[in-house]
């Protein structure tokens, strides 16, 4: 009969999972982020990027890190450069977020169908 060791090893405790954000307070943060996004205009179109339809995707991670991806009204578009960083620096001032990272696609096409009907009424495009 073998003995085991006295040496043995405690088992590695389980990674502790990284909070999970309540409810509430998820909401709260789709709040402020929509508002945020609100806030953000492309300069040749008077209608923000959330109403035009620019935004495709908003996920907040457990460690309220949120990811955008976006696209824009033309591959071309002159503020392609900038856009980005414009919404990345609105999303950033929300109260809670860790951090924000903006994925500029353009995969589908943006296309007039992704406007609200606010933008619609502004652009009077019925």
């Amino acid at each position: 009969m073998t003995e085991a060791p006295d040496h043995i090893a405690a088992p590695e405790a389980p990674a502790v999972p990284a909070a999970v954000i309540p409810p509430d307070e998820i909401a709260r943060l789709t709040d402020d982020i929509t508002a945020a996004l609100k806030t953000v205009y492309d300069p040749e179109i008077p209608v923000d990027i959330y109403e035009l339809g620019l935004v495709y995707k908003v996920d907040i991670e457990d460690d309220r890190q949120v990811n955008i991806d976006m696209t824009l009204t033309a591959p071309g578009c002159p503020v392609a450069g900038d856009m980005p960083g414009w919404v990345e620096n609105a999303v950033s001032a929300v109260p809670g977020i860790s951090g924000v990272k903006v994925n500029l696609v353009f995969d589908p096409p943006w296309d007039h169908s992704r406007m609200s009907d606010e933008a619609r009424v502004a652009l009077n495009m019925w």
